[in-house]
């Protein structure tokens, strides 16, 4: 029998809001050498997917790292530090491809986590599938990710089956 789990305690702090901007900037410049290593299979960016997705105001294809959390078989993505501009770009969008696809596809719909269990489980996560040393980033700053970080479930889109008159 699994004992159901306390809710994270919820704290915004000033420090960790500013410690994951700097953190997020830095990453931005490593892009293209994360996005070398992802390439050549270098371990340890196990979970690290492309996210695609239409921009909310330019409408522009975009994209973004994240690493895909799995929790009881269903996939998660999100941003510890509130609504980044990816975040307000997939929600507005209301669906992402991933790249590599995996077992359920490459197309998925969005939707936003409210507080409570699911969210709980996925901050949870954070902890043990983000990449070193993020990991230990995300396990020392949960209350703040409770208090602001936003997540969302994936839900797969199936394939358009093709249609007859098109054989």
């Amino acid at each position: 029998m699994t004992l159901p789990l306390s809710p994270i305690p919820a704290r915004r702090s000033a420090v960790w809001a500013v410690a994951f901007r700097v953190m997020y900037r830095g990453l931005r410049l490593l892009d293209p050498l994360i996005r070398s290593w992802m390439a050549t299979g270098m371990p340890g960016l196990d979970g690290v997917v492309e996210l695609r997705y239409t921009g909310r105001q330019t409408g522009r294809a975009r994209r973004t790292l994240v690493t895909l959390l799995d929790v009881d078989g269903r996939w998660y993505a999100g941003h510890p530090n509130g609504p980044a501009g990816w975040v307000r770009n997939v929600e507005a969008a209301g669906s992402v491809e991933i790249e590599p696809a995996g077992a359920h596809g490459s197309s998925f719909a969005v939707h936003r986590l409210e507080a409570g269990p699911e969210r709980d489980a996925v901050i949870r996560a954070t902890w043990t599938q983000q990449p070193f040393p993020a990991n230990l980033i995300y396990r020392a700053a949960r209350r703040h990710v409770a208090a602001v970080g936003v997540y969302h479930r994936l839900e797969p889109i199936p394939a358009a089956a093709p249609d007859a008159a098109d054989a």
